[in-house]
């Protein structure tokens, strides 16, 4: 009957109370332990220590069949606590079996109950000397062979553990960043990593209480024999002969029933830590392997029958196992089915699908074997801060980065990184991974000692500097950067440069799907009566493009629809009607510290000059302009951004709504961070300042 069922027929209290103390509650445990320790201390009567060393051997049992049915270690991590309360159990039934050996040994060979007299009888078959000599033989198997090779195995598995950790931590990140598993899993991988970790340490330790154990056993047994012999031939005037043959039977007797559950134990110690990279169950894993192949088991049925046909060697046993062997080959020669069960298939190489070679990275950044140390060492991490940036980008474009893959490229060299977006290298630039990246704020070479560089991300002067004279650096007013923080911020900019071409068909999608349910209605009327989600993207990666976010999708959306209603059908011209609609958030993010948005304007002939270039049908309108004009514009756009860059503005080039994407479709080719504006996409309430004219 279960224990729920016997627990159900008792009043509600005392339910209450059973199930408190019960085993496998914390208080029961700590009644359990209070127990084991007032052993060392009171007197126990002779049931009680029978069922003691009952409960030891059977407890000694079902660890070893625990352990030998695990799947993998980390399925028993509560192994080396168990280890120290089975090593505690049986020093407390010792130091009791002692108590009454010294104290009631004289009374006869029950004196220290009838478990040890079993032990010191029975299975010694009467005789002291032989019984003395398997205990011997028990304590040096268990002292030298087992808790000896179990303690080297646990150390050595705790010591590879702990220093495999940083590099499946970098694993794990990998993985995290390319976006092969999600946080939930990362997180549960990592606390598995931190329970192996833990546990090899732990059984490291936990080897020292069994190997302690041994030595105690043997230590008491001397105490036992001497310190009988002395009670009962002083105290109890036995003669010599009798208190021998008395207490050393009753100390064989309790040694035998202490090391044999301390045999299984560290048995059962042995098979956990030898379990590192073997799959499944004990039995099943022994029978896979060594029965797996019929060479070896005919191999082995040949050795059998020669040795059964020596003359002097017995024949039957042999030829009975050679057959056995035999027997097994020829099975598993004839349904090599049963091999494939019984053993592991050995890996074939095989080569790839096609279709993996057409995959494609949307954003991957590439290490020489240099900078490996980046990517897995101590926080800051660059993984770390590729999260912060998808964070980032996220809240300022509107959408979520794809995973960033990190992987070696043994072909750069050593300390040198690729940034490659959609497969196509964007970027580049050298690390040192073991120093710090100076820049004066001022863009002047830093005025500290070091070795000359090139920021990557914006081209400005910098020094490597040796981590010793960050301080100093920092006192001569440089901006001091780790190498990371340097790969991540070039990063970021590669990023922002081709934010739109990571904005795919499936992410638009995604977005118009984790809208709320209350813009639903708007999406369902949209698309694709209007407007198709290719439409949408094309819409979206126009304003990317320019750096305009995407996080107000739903105004975005009903810009869109307003212009549809309007019967406009040309991408660009949806653009410019959205833009209209995100005239305010456009302002704001070209407010500068001043409070006010620096503009330069066109001066009217321009923008005649650009009106009368405009050629073909209103919804299609190309530029024609000669180009020694363009070039005339083009000089004349850098003068008025130099001048006004020299006074310390960030100024916004002003145009009219039709001509603003032909301007900016020219002024990106050699100043793409310039934003144009047109002159309806100005807040009306935003305050504005001309600080030149073209």
């Amino acid at each position: 009957m279960p224990a729920s069922a016997l627990l159900a027929g008792l009043p509600p209290g005392l339910m209450a109370g059973v199930r408190r103390y019960a085993p496998g509650s914390d208080i029961g445990l700590a009644l359990g332990v209070v127990a084991l320790l007032s052993v060392l201390v009171l007197p126990l009567p002779t049931v009680l220590l029978d069922i003691g060393l009952a409960l030891s051997i059977t407890a000694a049992v079902l660890v070893l069949m625990v352990a030998l049915f695990l799947r993998r270690p980390l399925d028993f991590t509560s192994f080396p606590t168990l280890l120290l309360l089975t090593t505690l159990l049986r020093l407390s039934l010792n130091v009791a079996t002692t108590r009454l050996i010294l104290s009631q040994g004289n009374e006869g060979p029950t004196a220290a109950g009838h478990v040890v007299a079993a032990f010191g009888g029975f299975l010694m078959g009467g005789d002291v000397v032989i019984g003395l000599i398997v205990f011997s033989i028990l304590l040096v198997v268990n002292f030298m062979v087992i808790t000896k090779g179990s303690g080297r195995i646990a150390e050595v598995a705790a010591r590879f553990s702990l220093d495999a950790m940083p590099g499946k931590q970098m694993a794990i990140d990998a993985d995290l960043s390319a976006g092969l598993i999600d946080e939930k899993i990362a997180r549960r991988r990592r606390k598995e990593l931190e329970e192996e970790s833990g546990f090899y340490g732990a059984m490291d330790g936990a080897a020292k209480f069994v190997r302690g154990d041994a030595i105690a056993a043997l230590l008491i047994t001397v105490i036992n024999i001497i310190g009988g012999l002395t009670i009962g031939v002083i105290r109890h005037g036995m003669p010599f002969a009798e208190a021998a043959a008395t207490f050393t039977t009753l100390t064989a007797g309790d040694g035998l029933v202490s090391q044999i559950p301390s045999l299984l134990v560290s048995v059962s110690a042995g098979i956990v830590v030898t379990k590192g990279g073997m799959e499944g169950s004990a039995d099943v894993a022994l029978i896979r392997q060594l029965g797996g192949n019929p060479k070896p088991l005919a191999m082995a049925s040949g050795a059998a029958l020669v040795l059964g046909l020596m003359p002097g060697l017995p024949f039957m046993p042999f030829v009975a196992l050679a057959g056995l062997a035999g027997g097994a080959a020829w099975l598993r020669h004839r349904h090599p089915e049963l091999a494939a069960d019984a053993a592991e298939p050995a890996p074939v190489a095989t080569e790839p699908p096609i279709a993996e070679s057409l995959r494609m990275d949307m954003i991957r950044v590439e290490l020489g074997y240099g900078l490996l140390s980046l990517a897995g060492g101590d926080t800051p991490r660059l993984t770390e801060q590729i999260k912060g940036l998808r964070r980032a980008i996220a809240a300022e474009m509107g959408f979520v980065l794809p995973p960033v893959r990190i992987q070696d490229n043994m072909q750069l060299p050593a300390n040198e990184y690729v940034v490659r977006i959609k497969e196509i290298e964007a970027g580049k630039g050298e690390l040192r991974p073991t120093m710090l990246l100076a820049m004066d704020p001022a863009g002047a070479t830093p005025p500290i000692s070091g070795e000359e560089t090139r920021e990557p991300a914006f081209g400005l002067p910098a020094m490597w500097i040796e981590p010793e004279t960050r301080e100093e650096a920092m006192f001569r007013g440089c901006t001091v950067v780790d190498p990371p923080s340097v790969l991540t911020t070039h990063l970021t900019e590669l990023v922002r440069e081709n934010v739109a071409e990571l904005l795919s068909h499936a992410e638009t999608q995604n977005l118009l799907d984790e809208l709320p349910r209350e813009q639903q209605k708007l999406v369902a009327d949209l698309i694709p009566a209007q407007i198709t989600v290719g439409g949408v993207q094309r819409v979206l990666q126009m304003l990317l493009a320019e750096r305009v976010s995407v996080r107000d999708l739903s105004t975005i959306l009903e810009g869109i629809q307003e212009a549809c209603g309007a019967t406009i059908r040309a991408v660009p011209a949806i653009v410019a009607h959205v833009r209209i609609r995100l005239a305010r958030q456009i302002s704001d993010s070209h407010v500068g510290p001043q409070g006010f948005i620096p503009l330069i304007t066109l001066s009217p002939d321009w923008e005649a000059a650009f009106q009368e270039a405009l050629t073909g049908p209103p919804d299609d309108r190309q530029l024609a302009m000669a180009p020694s004009k363009l070039q005339a514009f083009m000089q004349a756009l850098r003068n008025a951004f130099d001048t006004a860059t020299a006074a310390g503005e960030s100024p916004v080039l002003l145009t009219s709504g039709t001509i603003r994407g032909h301007v900016r479709a020219i002024v990106e080719r050699f100043r793409p961070g310039t934003p144009v504006l047109s002159q309806m996409e100005i807040f009306p309430k935003v305050r504005i300042r001309t600080v030149g004219t073209i």
